[in-house]
């Protein structure tokens, strides 16, 4: 029987936050205990904020939004490849990795798992993301969608953010801030489904694997 892997982090507004992105908060406006008939939360939040996706449009003028986003990319067969050591990921680290050929979907499993088990979830600068010419293998080899273990794809000292603008510029998917750790390399299932927000550059996502 295939076993599901949650590989979403839970949504807590003391998570690692981006810095100057707006704090994100979980409202408690009636209670059943309060004497209400039910328990209504309020949520405010930005997109890019724990397990979401980037559209297009996160980077690119007149790119597509999360609701105009192909589904069958984010549904269908994902390798999930471990990067462990690297600071900076390039393309000599995904040329190692010996993908299969016609791979699509791929996630990166790097140091940076290790960040979840923070206690004090403080926002990590050092995190590792993939280099400009990393961004360039991807497109190069047709995957169409990305993720990674942390909440961005790129560098936190890539000032003019070319590894977003050379990703969604080819409408490669990405998906950022996803807990791989209980996940180990191989060949699995993905299931990453978006709140469908219209015009939106982001959104938060529900991500699984089916696998071994």
């Amino acid at each position: 029987m295939s076993r599901v892997h949650d590989i979403t982090v839970a949504f807590r507004p003391d998570g690692p936050l981006w810095p100057n992105d707006p704090p994100p908060r979980v409202t408690l406006m009636k209670s059943v205990e309060g004497g209400y008939r039910c328990n209504v939360t309020r949520l405010d939040t930005g997109v890019h904020f724990g397990t979401h996706l980037d559209a297009p449009c996160h980077f690119i003028e007149g790119g597509r939004t999360v609701d105009e986003l192909d589904l069958s990319v984010l549904v269908g067969p994902c390798t999930v490849a471990e990067v462990p050591d690297a600071a900076a990921i390039g393309p000599e680290h995904l040329d190692a990795l010996d993908l299969a050929p016609g791979a699509t979907r791929l996630l990166l499993k790097t140091r940076n798992s290790a960040f979840w088990d923070d206690p004090a979830h403080e926002f990590r600068r050092d995190f590792t993301a993939l280099t400009a010419d990393a961004a360039q293998w991807v497109v190069d080899r047709g995957i169409r969608l990305i993720g990674i273990d942390y909440l961005s794809i790129q560098l936190f000292d890539d000032a003019v953010s070319t590894t977003h603008l050379v990703l969604l510029g080819a409408e490669v998917i990405i998906v950022e801030g996803l807990d791989l750790r209980a996940v180990a390399p191989g060949d699995y299932h993905l299931t990453c489904l978006p709140m469908k927000l219209a015009g939106a550059d982001g959104a938060p996502v529900r991500a699984i694997l089916t696998g071994t």
